[in-house]
């Protein structure tokens, strides 16, 4: 090999000098610091989706403690009274006296209501309402359609969250 390289003229000897650490620079380019850069391209791009989900989780965690919050003002908002007793208010106060037929309790902290002839629109109304101001769960909901447009016999089982 030694003998092939002093046989070279200087300028061919300069020309494959060149051209092997060119060589050696696209190789070292190529192998190790491109792939360094596509590398660190996904990594600043995960950070960045990792900073958005932290945030949209921070927001839902300030919404999950405002209504966290709001839960336990309104269930102390009721003055003692029991489920079966709010929910004849509150169906009193939704108009919807009329078409509650019964509400007998359920074991200790559930109150089934049973109504007929009933705007639907109404007593969902009347259920988002005990839901969002009071805590209280729709453990059960069936109706049935009557013939006038709008209207449902419903019988809808309550449950008091502790």
């Amino acid at each position: 090999m030694t003998g092939w390289w002093t046989q070279l003229s200087d300028r061919d000897r300069r020309v494959l000098l060149v051209g092997s650490v060119l060589a050696c620079v696209l190789l070292a380019w190529a192998f190790i610091w491109q792939p360094l850069q596509v590398r660190r391209s996904l990594l600043v791009e995960q950070l960045d989706n990792a900073h958005r989900d932290l945030a949209f989780v921070r927001v839902g965690e300030a919404e999950v403690e405002r209504l966290r919050n709001s839960g336990v003002q309104s269930r102390a908002d009721r003055q003692g009274k029991s489920l079966l007793a709010l929910a004849d208010l509150t169906a009193r106060g939704a108009n919807l006296d009329g078409v509650l037929k019964r509400l007998e309790p359920v074991g200790s902290r559930s109150v089934r209501a049973t109504f007929e002839f009933a705007a639907f629109d109404s007593i969902v109304a009347w259920l988002e309402g005990l839901s969002r101001d009071y805590g209280i769960k729709v453990s059960d909901f069936s109706s049935d359609r009557v013939d006038a447009t709008g209207l449902v016999n419903a019988r809808i089982t309550l449950d008091d969250v502790p």
